[in-house]
């Protein structure tokens, strides 16, 4: 592992599949002219809004999302992220039942590498009225997250959104190598100022990994709201970069001294005694 830069990309995705890739391809381009190597966008990325018109559209932004994963990570000569979109569990007839909420990763030479689907899926009533019931159209995953191992980039473990609260699963990919978390996430604005930062900040600390998370921020239409502050935090739980309340990039090193340093320094995974 080297140091690099790493961006984690901040979009106001809306029910237009279009418009969502432009802005991708924009934020990309900005991060890519900033130095980064590994660029991540966040969930949602490519689709974000009325739930009946993204089932009816599945098949669409699926295809056309894993082509433009493919063509952005060649042109710019990067790892990408999609931090999640609808894939069909059939695609042979994407109609014929529900669908995986996807992360996929791909290489510089447009080459995938990992693919997740999301396991932990958001149904909840919050206490601002709204009422988010995923499972409706989404099927949840039922195998453990990728890791993707690389000399260049280390080891990067991949979850979505809702995960964040499901700290095994965390502990699960550092105990398998993992030292990079990947955290693309739709964040609601009501559990996002409360909770967004310090589960980041959790999840790197207890697993002394640093954490890329992309966000989506603001509204995506009259019922949706998302809380942004996509961020990068190093293994010791420092925030090195906040996109704030508008789209954006988030960007900042990856560096393998620093991981180091924090693992000789706080060597608590060596210390666990719970180990099942």
């Amino acid at each position: 592992m080297k140091a690099y830069l790493a961006a984690a990309v901040q979009m106001t995705s809306l029910p237009d599949l279009q418009k969502n890739l432009a802005q991708a391809e924009e934020l990309i381009q900005l991060a890519v002219n900033r130095g980064a190597e590994l660029v991540c966008l966040p969930e949602n990325f490519s689709f974000l809004g009325d739930e009946e018109a993204k089932t009816q559209q599945a098949s669409e932004i699926s295809q056309q999302s894993l082509k433009f994963l493919e063509t952005m990570a060649q042109r710019y000569q990067i790892t990408l992220l999609g931090g999640g979109f609808p894939i069909p569990q059939n695609p042979e007839n994407p109609k014929s039942g529900k669908l995986f909420n996807t992360a996929v990763l791909f290489g510089k030479d447009g080459k995938e590498l990992a693919r997740y689907h999301k396991m932990h899926l958001f149904d909840v009533n919050l206490p601002d009225g709204n009422t988010y019931q995923e499972s409706d159209i989404i099927e949840a995953g039922s195998e453990a997250p990728p890791i993707y191992y690389s000399d260049r980039l280390g080891n990067l473990g991949l979850s979505v959104c809702y995960d964040v609260r499901f700290p095994e699963l965390y502990r699960y990919l550092s105990l398998m190598g993992a030292n990079v978390l990947i955290v693309p996430a739709a964040f609601t604005a009501y559990t996002g100022k409360d909770h967004w930062q310090v589960l980041l900040q959790a999840r790197a600390i207890e697993n002394t990994c640093y954490v890329i998370a992309p966000a989506q921020v603001g509204k995506h239409n009259p019922r949706r709201q998302s809380h942004g502050h996509a961020m990068i935090v190093d293994p010791w739980g420092v925030i090195l970069a906040d996109a704030g309340d508008q789209p954006g990039v988030a960007i900042a090193p990856i560096e393998p001294s620093r991981l180091e340093q924090v693992r000789r320094q706080m060597p608590s995974l060596q210390h666990r005694v719970f180990k099942n």
